[in-house]
């Protein structure tokens, strides 16, 4: 689905479904570099099973038009200005990584269009290190490289990989290439500093009402389960959901990921 936000071209996927704005709906951010492919499985499902689902490109990313955008504060009113662009009044904003973010920020800027709020893989603050931020600029395809290494717990594929032959590290690579090649104005570097100059976690979360969910990666080595304690120990109404994963856990643990997020918003709902 296209839709048209700050005068430029968003691309939304719907899990393959007309969407409804009088559905219960979700909204799913992708993080750095990455695209609304990462969410494949969960939103499917969500989709098929009762739910208006929105997955969005972030601007710059995948089909939606750049430039992107430097801050988290500017993604978050842009994820805003993009429900009421698709006619949603009330959503579940979920996010991954950087998504995790822009969704708290979201969520905190306009309380009354939270039904819940979904954070995988989350840290606040989401720093960086100096190292991994000039690769990011100065090498893309080696940040890349390191950041794929660390975002998978093994080089193992997993039993809930699709098939024989799928490489769930391989896939990740060739997305995060894909983006680059989309978009040559250093994407990486504008998405890593954007999560290293995040101020406003910490206060966000405090002042968060709706339910919380919180998906962390056991094995995650991007941002450890313990790099979320000042989220989840400044929101009110939070429950911590662990699965065996890395960094990249809907692809590395998808069923249980996809079991906790429709869980959640059962719940979030039936409130």
């Amino acid at each position: 689905m296209l839709l048209d936000v700050q005068g430029k071209q968003a691309y939304c996927y719907t899990g393959r479904k007309v969407f409804d704005a009088a559905l219960p709906a979700i909204v799913l951010v992708h993080g750095a570099q990455n695209d609304h492919s990462v969410w494949g499985l969960q939103s499917r499902y969500l989709a098929h099973h009762g739910h208006a689902v929105l997955v969005p490109d972030l601007p710059g990313h995948g089909r939606s038009a750049g430039p992107a955008l430097t801050s988290v504060e500017a993604m978050a009113d842009w994820l805003l200005a993009l429900l009421d662009a698709a006619g949603v009044q009330r959503a579940i904003l979920g996010g991954h990584s950087m998504g995790s973010l822009i969704a708290l920020e979201a969520a905190h800027r306009a309380p009354a269009k939270a039904a819940g709020l979904a954070l995988l893989g989350t840290a606040y603050p989401m720093k960086v290190s100096e190292a991994l931020l000039e690769t990011s600029r100065s090498n893309e395809e080696a940040a890349i490289d390191m950041v794929n290494i660390f975002s998978h717990s093994s080089m193992a594929h997993k039993p809930s990989c699709p098939g024989p032959g799928f490489s769930v590290m391989g896939g990740a690579r060739r997305l995060m290439q894909r983006m680059s090649a989309r978009n040559p104005e250093q994407l990486f570097y504008t998405d890593f500093a954007a999560c290293n100059n995040y101020a406003n976690g910490e206060a966000a979360a405090a002042g968060i009402a709706c339910p919380a969910l919180f998906i962390l990666g056991s094995k995650d080595m991007m941002t450890p389960a313990r790099s979320a304690k000042l989220l989840t120990g400044a929101v009110k109404h939070g429950t911590i959901v662990t699965v065996e994963a890395g960094h990249s856990l809907m692809t590395e643990a998808p069923d249980a990921v996809l079991d906790a997020l429709a869980g959640f918003a059962a719940s979030a709902y039936a409130t």
